[in-house]
């Protein structure tokens, strides 16, 4: 037990999301795992929006002298439109592969880690909270609010019929557009 002032902080004894090598055998091989966001222990994650359950899957394929393992996280964040500010609930999903070898190979696309004969097991807790944390869309907008009218789609008129822009700064767009045609 590690003492922080006052407070007693547990050491993490054991992998949030680990996998265990020793008497795995060759084959496909999967695992899920549940855990609250929090658990993870990281403020990046919470500030991201996730504060509640994830989920995991992870499908370890080992062969001779390599192994596969493919993360699949599933989490709800609470999220903020980037538009509106309305607040937002996604469903995100993300997904990760890597490559683990016990000999150096040179020709990969995707990630590619040494990895020594020996591990007794594999700690993925980085790798899905990066996972995580990549799964956060770039631009967060709302799809049903009638207040985010960026993206708001417009009803398809007929294909003779002129429809009139709603606003001045429309109009000006149109005549721009209209004036290199």
């Amino acid at each position: 037990m590690l003492f922080y002032g006052k407070e007693g902080i547990m050491a993490r004894e054991k992998a949030l999301i680990g996998i265990r090598l020793a008497g795995l055998s060759e084959g496909v091989h999967e695992f899920e795992f549940n855990c609250m966001a929090a658990e993870f222990g990281d403020p990046a994650l919470s500030e991201a929006g996730f504060s509640e359950e994830v989920s995991v899957n992870v499908t370890v394929e080992k062969m001779e002298g390599e192994m596969i393992v493919t993360l699949k996280t599933f989490a709800v964040a609470d999220l903020t439109c980037d538009l509106c500010l309305a607040p937002i609930t996604a469903e995100l999903n993300g997904s990760y592969r890597i490559f683990y070898s016990y000999e150096q190979a040179n020709e990969r696309d995707e990630e590619y880690r040494l990895i020594d004969r020996n591990t007794v097991s594999l700690d993925l807790t980085e790798d899905v909270r990066e996972t995580l944390l990549l799964s956060v869309p770039m631009k967060v907008t709302c799809t049903d609010n009638p207040d985010c009218r960026v993206f708001h789609q417009e009803e398809l008129g007929e294909p003779g019929e002129d429809r009139k822009p709603d606003s001045d700064w429309q109009e000006s767009l149109e005549k721009l557009k209209n004036k290199y045609r």
